[in-house]
């Protein structure tokens, strides 16, 4: 009796044991650790960079940051938990959601001015504000992607490389029309990268390129004639934003804010040396010498802290992060799916390559965030949403393969 007893024991432990087991592989293949363990070490270290700023920037809190984290959070995993794949059918909405999205910021009782520019909405009641562009950069890679899955990865025609190109024309062109540009070529860059995931052809990417090279510097030229004869008010290319790009070529040939501000910038970046300077001792961005030093430019700020090595730790979690995330697509055997991942990338990309760029004087100074890393929570919600949208899609790969 005792060993009957002791035997049924052994087997409902062991059944015990086995559910457990399902359960954690389960759960560990819906989640795509390497893209997870990124996130969360990116999050770790912006909230880092965050708390060291508050302790000399009045407008860096780290409270409020938090906050941002931790609404991102919920939302990426609401989104983890949705299936994804039926939005490829619903391009249309998707682009009026997406207009409806960039000209919100007008609606009477919604808008909000800040730094100047009216792209935040004020919620009611709550008292809460959000940049919309932001949600938008994403709903942009959906609706470019439900486009391009509908060619089954070849575009045979001319015809149809240009009509996706003039539908990705179309929220570029709004946001130009709002004044944000550093937003409209984050949707430009990623929309651009799925089509040509999409099965474009190199010659006609290529060409394309060629065109738009011709066609700004055809606005260069001939805004700088309406400038002089009408005056800047009558200009298409403002004058801050013409500093700006005087300021990449030259740093040293005005004395704007723009150049001022690179110059400071570099300053931070090269006294932060191998290790920094430590957590709450950054001088030249932590005593008003570098302004937006927790927003823009966060990577002088951090470069400065944590020196050379933090700059480096940074590159390769978002290395990380980008190249698990790529790994998730060629899994994924859904083109609209696959599509999404990559237009993911290129928006990370750009906003990496040019945050950074800019701090360095290797890119024009535009007021694009570094993912996870700068101080907002439009920003660090939209990138919390991304996330999730990388892990649902890795998640649906399961249930198809």
């Amino acid at each position: 009796m005792p060993q009957a007893s002791q035997s049924r024991t052994k087997n409902t432990l062991n059944r015990v044991n086995r559910s457990r087991s399902a359960a954690q592989g389960g759960w560990r293949s819906s989640v795509h650790m390497g893209v997870l363990a990124a996130w969360v070490c990116l999050m770790a270290f912006g909230a880092l960079v965050v708390w060291s700023a508050s302790l000399t920037i009045a407008d860096a809190s780290i409270s409020r940051h938090l906050l941002g984290i931790g609404l991102g959070v919920a939302c990426a995993i609401v989104i983890w938990r949705s299936d994804l794949r039926e939005l490829a059918n619903i391009s249309t909405a998707l682009l009026v959601i997406d207009i409806v999205c960039i000209f919100l910021p007008y609606v009477p009782g919604l808008s909000y001015n800040a730094k100047g520019m009216t792209g935040w909405i004020r919620f009611p009641l709550i008292g809460l504000t959000f940049q919309p562009v932001e949600i938008v950069k994403l709903i942009t890679v959906f609706f470019m992607s439900s486009l391009g899955a509908q060619y089954n990865g070849r575009i045979d025609t001319v015809r149809d490389y240009l009509k996706l190109c003039g539908m990705l024309a179309i929220p570029f062109v709004c946001i130009i029309i709002q004044g944000d540009l550093g937003s409209s070529l984050v949707v430009f860059f990623a929309g651009a990268v799925v089509i040509m995931m999409s099965g474009a052809r190199k010659e006609w990417v290529l060409s394309t390129i060629a065109v738009i090279i011709g066609l700004v510097s055809l606005i260069l030229a001939t805004d700088s004639i309406i400038d002089g004869i009408l005056g800047d008010s009558a200009s298409l290319i403002k004058q801050y934003q013409m500093n700006r790009l005087l300021v990449f070529m030259d740093p040293t040939s005005s004395d704007s804010d723009e150049a001022y501000n690179l110059l400071q910038s570099l300053i931070a970046v090269g006294s932060g040396g191998f290790f920094g300077k430590g957590v709450g001792n950054a001088t030249q961005s932590g005593s008003g010498f570098l302004p937006e030093a927790h927003t823009d430019f966060v990577f002088a700020l951090l470069s400065e802290t944590f020196g050379f090595a933090g700059a480096l730790l940074l590159l390769v979690l978002f290395g990380i992060l980008m190249l698990s995330t790529v790994r998730v697509a060629i899994k994924s055997d859904n083109l609209f799916l696959r599509l999404v991942c990559v237009g993911i990338v290129g928006m990370w990309m750009f906003q990496i390559f040019e945050n950074i760029g800019m701090c360095i004087g290797l890119m024009p100074i535009t007021g694009i965030p570094l993912p996870f890393i700068s101080f907002g929570s439009s920003s660090m919600i939209a990138q919390c949403c991304a996330i999730g949208i990388v892990q649902s899609i890795w998640r649906c790969r399961t249930k198809s393969a």
